[in-house]
């Protein structure tokens, strides 16, 4: 079994933090960016943020998906599905259903 050596990095804003992949993502700055409501902010910080490089904010917009689409998004697992699907039906709103 391989074990994969942590390095040191230092993100725009200067947090030190250590990472064993190339994943730039700094958490410092991740806790900072979280979100205090809205659905996004019942998410992790990897869906979270895959979402917002997409332009998916609100709920409408994730609406106009179908969960197989969002699951094609890297950083989206089966696991947020329940959360998002739970926002969209507080609001009346769905997945967009897969056109045969």
């Amino acid at each position: 079994m391989t074990t994969s050596k942590k390095r040191l990095k230092i993100c725009d804003k200067g947090h030190e933090f250590y990472k064993s992949s190339d994943c730039p993502s700094c958490p410092t700055c991740e806790k900072e960016r979280k979100r205090e409501s809205g659905f996004l902010s019942k998410l992790s910080s990897p869906a979270r943020g895959a979402l917002e490089h997409e332009g998916i904010t609100t709920l409408q917009k994730l609406s106009e998906y179908t969960e197989k689409e969002i699951l094609k998004i890297h950083g989206i697992g089966p696991a947020s599905l329940p959360t998002l699907r739970a926002s969209l039906e507080e609001e009346g709103l769905s997945f967009k259903m897969k056109v045969k």
